[in-house]
């Protein structure tokens, strides 16, 4: 009988690996596959697909018989290895002794059973498989590639040996050479090598350049298994080069305070021992996203080990791209909040939690694996990742059940591990073209602040109008656009969000009258000229959708035009929430969102849509007593001179 897969425990963001040498994989492939299917039901609670069955199945024992052939029985085999902070699962990684350095040495593998394929359209980026549905798929060089990278950047005990890693795409089923010919024209590196069945000589040859066979590799998978996991010098090297070098960083008052005090805390847990907290508050527009990036490349810099995270898709899709953008290794930096359950206490130097209002109850989710179930307040990981955690938000902006991001909540959670926090109120204001008032105005209007007069008081740095019609408003918009500024729509969610068509044409769900617009995609890539959900607020195609609160948040844009939906109209001089006017499937479970709870998130809701526009704000209403109200309460700063009719006019 084989010996039984020794599993051992990992680090930071990483699931268990099954573990076993490379002998006893080939002594017993049908019974370690159906062990990794039970593994991976028990992780992630979800039963393995006939067609990941099939795979395992049938690629296990090719390379099994491969290590063997290639006397690299010794070899750990780490099957479905979960890269640090991220739930990719490389298939395979082996884990031995380097020949020729003598050093630990790995090799990440990702198995195809692709017996032909061929690039798509010409890019040798993609590949398309006859007969495989899903369209273009990534080169399976470049995948290997990009987990070799990832494996290098966070896994501390491998830092400064980036000759440690090496990766290769083994299309083993693919005999023909002739058949994949398209898929050798990506160059090949260190960390992307491809291999087929028809280069099988040389694929062994390339396992015995890298592992020694006659020395076990158990030493080395427990070096890889045990790594603290933080951002490597290199990496952080890169990042500051790619952020820090940025015009977007001019950093006003109590901006630059900020950044001073989290330094000044970061010095002193280095000198003493020490962790504190720093809690960053402000309004919209004042300068919360800028302090994080600028945070992240000074740290990164000075060699701190610093990750950014939010709890929004859209906004760290977005931060990846733009902070990323000549480099893309430096948008591993940008994590979700979720990313720290089994986080190695105060591992990081600085967390840095943008749009920190977002925080939820737990971070659970149906991919979460069972052992990680346990119910653990998310505010409870993330203060305890990092010696310095920075949390920044605005509570005004919690808009779904389950965020629970307010100071009381982060202050008391401090207090219970006895911890002091540092708090700095960013008053300045920098979105709204600097308008104060208008961002108190809104907050006045919504009844999340007291007020004695709810006319707009006016100011020359922001304009503010109000539309007739959607079509109005949209003319506004696209107006704006046209004069070189940047514009979107938005709306509060009191329309039906459909899924695309099967000709990837999108649903005109937002009807007013005889007035309609898509939603934005709910897609992750393009759709034509429409762009994915999480690029919709900064790619110019956006503005042919009308984007909701979840892809609006966290976004800014020169001219702002909101629809007001019926859940929220004005009666006898205030708001008043409709709840059965809403279609957010958040909000449908009485229970657990209470009409209370919900009165309180629609404002919120509404005040991140009316606070996004930089220069000007247009606002139509569905419900047309609103309008009237809205008109009389900004009237007395704007006319127009067609027939009383308020739309923006952009100068």
């Amino acid at each position: 009988m084989p010996p039984p897969a020794r599993v051992t425990s990992c680090c930071l963001g990483t699931s268990v690996p099954l573990r076993l040498s490379a002998g006893s994989l080939a002594a017993s492939t049908d019974s370690i596959a159906e062990r990794l299917f039970e593994q991976m039901l028990h992780e992630t609670g979800r039963h393995t697909s006939p067609a990941e069955s099939r795979s395992w199945k049938r690629s296990l024992p090719v390379l099994a018989a491969d290590l063997v052939e290639a006397g690299l029985s010794g070899v750990e085999v780490l099957l479905e290895y979960q890269l640090p902070l991220t739930s990719q699962r490389a298939d395979v990684v082996l884990a031995g002794v380097n020949p020729r350095t003598r050093r630990p040495s790995y090799v990440v593998v990702e198995l195809k059973q692709w017996t032909t394929a061929h690039a798509w359209e010409g890019d040798s980026n993609l590949v398309e498989v006859p007969g495989m549905p899903g369209g273009p798929k990534l080169h399976p060089a470049r995948q290997v590639k990009n987990y070799c990278t990832h494996i290098v950047d966070f896994a501390r005990a491998l830092s400064g040996d980036e000759d440690a890693v090496v990766g290769a795409a083994y299309l083993h089923n693919a005999t023909q050479r002739e058949a994949i010919s398209d898929l050798y024209e990506l160059a090949p590196d260190a960390h992307g090598q491809l291999f087929s069945g028809a280069d099988r000589g040389a694929w062994l040859n390339f396992l015995r350049s890298r592992l020694d066979g006659a020395t076990p590799g158990a030493e080395a998978a427990d070096l890889l298994l045990h790594s603290s996991i933080a951002p490597s010098r290199q990496l952080l090297t890169v990042a500051a080069e790619e952020i820090q070098q940025r015009e977007m960083f001019t950093l006003q008052g109590n901006q630059q305070l900020a950044v001073d005090l989290v330094h000044h805390e970061v010095d002193k847990a280095r000198r003493s021992d020490f962790k504190s907290v720093v809690l960053i508050t402000g309004g919209p527009g004042s300068g919360k996203s800028v302090i994080a990036l600028s945070l992240l490349g000074d740290l990164a810099r000075q060699g701190r080990t610093v990750i950014h995270a939010t709890g929004s898709r859209s906004f760290t899709q977005t931060l990846r791209k733009v902070a990323g953008a000549r480099a893309p290794r430096v948008q591993r930096l940008f994590r979700y909040f979720n990313s720290f359950m089994d986080a190695e206490p105060n591992a990081l130097d600085v967390l840095i939690l943008d749009e920190a209002h977002r925080i939820r109850e737990t971070s659970v989710n149906r991919y979460t694996r069972a052992a990680l179930r346990t119910g653990r307040p998310q505010i409870e990981e993330l203060l305890d990742a990092a010696r310095v955690p920075v949390f920044l938000l605005d509570q005004n902006q919690v808009v779904r059940p389950g965020e629970m991001g307010a100071v009381e909540t982060i202050e008391a959670a401090a207090a219970a591990r006895g911890l002091p926090v540092r708090r700095v109120p960013l008053d300045e204001q920098f979105r709204c073209g600097g308008s104060l008032a208008y961002v108190l105005w809104v907050e006045a209007l919504l009844g999340l602040r007291p007020a004695d007069d709810l006319a707009w008081p006016g100011d020359d740095r922001f304009q503010l109008e109000v539309a007739d019609t959607p079509q109005e408003l949209e003319a506004a918009i696209r107006s704006a656009q046209e004069q070189g500024f940047n514009g979107r729509l938005t709306a509060g969610y009191c329309w039906p969000w459909s899924n695309p068509r099967a000709d990837d044409s999108l649903v005109n769900d937002v009807q007013v009258g005889d007035w309609s617009r898509p939603w934005n995609s709910k897609a992750d890539r393009y759709l034509g000229a429409v762009p994915p959900a999480a690029l919709w607020a900064s790619d110019p195609g956006g503005i042919d959708q009308v984007g909701c609160v979840y892809t609006a948040q966290g976004f800014e844009y020169d001219w702002n035009g909101v629809i007001l939906g019926p859940d929220l109209v004005w009666r006898d001089g205030r708001f008043v929430s409709r709840r059965a006017e809403n279609k957010d499937p958040d909000f449908r479970n009485r229970t657990a969102v209470s009409d209370e709870r919900f009165d309180q998130l629609v404002r919120n809701v509404y005040k991140v849509l009316l606070t996004r526009g930089m220069i000007g704000t247009v606002i139509y209403s569905t419900d047309r007593e609103t309008r009237d109200a809205l008109r009389a309460l900004t009237r007395s700063v704007a006319t127009s001179s067609a027939g009383g009719t308020h739309v923006a006019k952009v100068r």
